[in-house]
């Protein structure tokens, strides 16, 4: 019996073991705000100037918040405070940037308190004063026609800003579509030292879901494996930002197939698939890989099987070579799509960015139903240091199986400061066996 927990306390030690290391809740709040406080003093004033804005005001109320400002919040605040007032003031060159928060307490260690009812219990006429007494040129405010991450200020609160300003301020403000745009798509260097290890966690549990831990064939269904995902991710103190989702491709008519019971249980000889994320650090990560149920006397996936993967591989190759700062997301899908036909393959590309959300802001590389571009945001030009979720798929004839299969990929990679692109944790090469050999 002694030897029996000793076998068991080593093995969940080893299950433990594969993961990197994940932070207490204290710790990722400590993190979170250091991160932020470097963003603020370091990267904010650069993307400001660039943008043309010697100002930037965020509004949002509680439980309906701007999704900057939620970026922008000290990780102890889980959501804004009544009226939330941040403004970003940039003095010029040689100067410290300020920054405000139109509020009775700061706002985090950066946004410090520019408000006292006491004296002035209007709150939008303090606002209406700190912007008066600083006489920005332009002002920035979240009103934006294309991106909803930079659409966050309502027009309830447009209207209070624009009554409390006043006829000779209102001509200052203007969309900061571009600017939210670019806080929310560029990472920081601290943030790149931490998206490998985030990346790597989420692989870890792909791993671990695609195991004969998880599967049992000819018992466990689809469903099974999803809710396997989701319980890890709650398990591991993580979050996702989107319901994981398991499909099968197998050696069967899809006429057959589609009559099967829901969930499908799952059997020797399928290719399966994933499509997971998780968030953490306030950072999230979007991957498809693939897996295959060996048969009995199988070592190895079928061949065709691998070859279809690595037409996969091409295409995120041909992609991710057509990356070059200035390049909109519609001349890298026309490009790409060009010479992945030339080669024979048969591509769909629908890449997009990542970082504070899922499907970020920045430049969009195509849609599943977009193939020929996207109007807007596909116009957008590629900055650096920015991160991406390169997703695709290619169709391929699978003789064996009298049918087409379609080789679905998603891996998170960085466009680096140096105009080089590369997976922030690697990619998928090879299909995960189950069982594993």
């Amino acid at each position: 019996m002694k030897y029996s927990l000793i076998l068991v306390l080593c093995s969940i030690q080893l299950s433990l073991a594969q993961y990197p290391t994940i932070l207490s809740q204290r710790d990722q709040a400590r993190v979170i705000d250091d991160v932020l406080d470097d963003r603020l003093k370091n990267l904010l004033p650069s993307l400001m100037r660039r943008e043309g804005f010697d100002m930037w005001v965020i509004i949002s109320r509680e439980y309906n918040e701007d999704p900057v400002i939620k970026t922008m919040l000290p990780s102890t605040w889980l959501a804004a405070r009544r009226t939330t007032m941040l403004v970003a003031y940039d003095a010029g060159a040689g100067k410290e940037m300020e920054y405000l928060a139109v509020s009775r307490y700061d706002v985090g260690k950066t946004f410090k308190r520019a408000w006292d009812p006491e004296h002035q219990p209007d709150q939008w006429a303090q606002l209406a004063r700190i912007i008066s007494e600083r006489n920005p040129k332009k002002v920035g405010i979240n009103k934006a026609e294309h991106y909803g991450h930079a659409d966050g200020l309502t027009a309830n609160d447009y209207e209070q800003l624009v009554k409390a300003m006043g006829p000779k301020l209102q001509g200052k403000l203007a969309s900061a579509e571009r600017l939210a745009v670019a806080w929310l798509e560029t990472r920081s260097e601290k943030e790149m030292a931490l998206y490998p290890q985030i990346c790597r966690i989420a692989h870890e549990i792909i791993k671990e879901g695609f195991s004969e831990k998880v599967i049992q064939p000819g018992v466990t269904t689809t469903d099974d494996v999803t809710w396997w995902y989701r319980e890890k991710i709650k398990e591991l103190k993580l979050d996702t930002w989107f319901h994981t989702s398991v499909s099968i491709q197998r050696n069967e008519s899809d006429v057959i197939f589609t009559k099967r019971p829901q969930p499908v249980v799952i059997m020797p000889g399928d290719l399966l698939h994933v499509d997971f994320g998780i968030t953490y650090l306030r950072l999230n990560t979007d991957t498809q890989q693939h897996a295959y149920v060996l048969r009995s006397g199988e070592t190895d996936a079928p061949e065709y099987l691998k070859t279809a993967l690595q037409a996969g591989n091409k295409l995120q190759d041909i992609v991710t070579d057509n990356f070059q700062m200035g390049k909109t997301g519609n001349q890298i899908l026309a490009d790409s799509r060009k010479l992945a036909i030339e080669k024979g393959l048969t591509p769909s590309i629908y890449t997009h960015p990542i970082g504070y959300h899922g499907h970020a802001a920045g430049t969009t590389i195509g849609q599943w139903d977009m193939q020929n571009g996207v109007p807007d945001t596909g116009d957008y030009p590629l900055h650096k240091n920015t991160a991406y979720s390169i997703e695709l798929n290619v169709t391929t004839q699978i003789p064996e199986w009298k049918k087409e299969i379609q080789i679905k990929l998603e891996e998170d990679g960085f466009f680096d400061d140096a105009g080089k692109f590369r997976y922030i944790d690697g990619r998928q090469t090879q299909l995960i066996l189950i069982p594993k050999m």
